[in-house]
């Protein structure tokens, strides 16, 4: 899994696996699903991070495993 955050162009893309991406659906505005051959969600892309949250930080990102 790898998450890659473009503070240009406001961007946050989580990459699930490394399939081919045969499709991609906006689901909700400036939210798109990646799809692979079997139709599985392999990416996630959400745009205009900083219109999301007020108190968004891009420099710092904290990650929690349950």
């Amino acid at each position: 899994m790898k998450l890659h955050v473009d503070k240009e162009a406001d961007a946050l893309y989580l990459r699930l696996d490394d399939s081919a991406i045969i499709e991609s659906e906006e689901v909700s505005p400036g939210v798109v699903l990646d799809y692979n051959e079997s139709n599985e969600v392999v990416g996630v892309e959400m745009l205009h991070l900083s219109e999301r949250s007020a108190s968004l930080n891009l420099s710092s990102l904290e990650f929690e495993t349950a």
